[in-house]
């Protein structure tokens, strides 16, 4: 398993086995995307959980390298860590 793949998974609570939503339209992720890029040879910081989003397929050809929608991205993923902070806490 990837390293960010991981990192994801832990922090937002899921295991391998679960079904992991799109963080957009809640159908299967595929793909753990960065949302800023890690770069040629790699980022150190790219691998944190406020960079690391589920898309599915569909979403991540459109929207996952697009610099335009960054601001969207990261708007999307931050209310989606609340959502899981708040269910782990009761």
């Amino acid at each position: 398993m990837k390293k960010h793949t991981r990192i994801y998974l832990t922090e937002m609570q899921y295991d391998i086995s679960d079904f992991i939503p799109c963080e957009i339209c809640g159908s299967k992720a595929v793909d753990i995307h960065h949302i800023e890029r890690r770069g040629m040879g790699g980022n150190p910081n790219a691998d944190v959980i406020e960079n690391l989003m589920a898309l599915c397929r569909h979403h991540h050809d459109q929207l996952g390298d697009v610099v335009e929608h960054k601001p969207y991205l990261k708007q999307v993923h931050v209310r989606q860590m609340k959502k899981r902070n708040e269910k782990s806490r009761h």
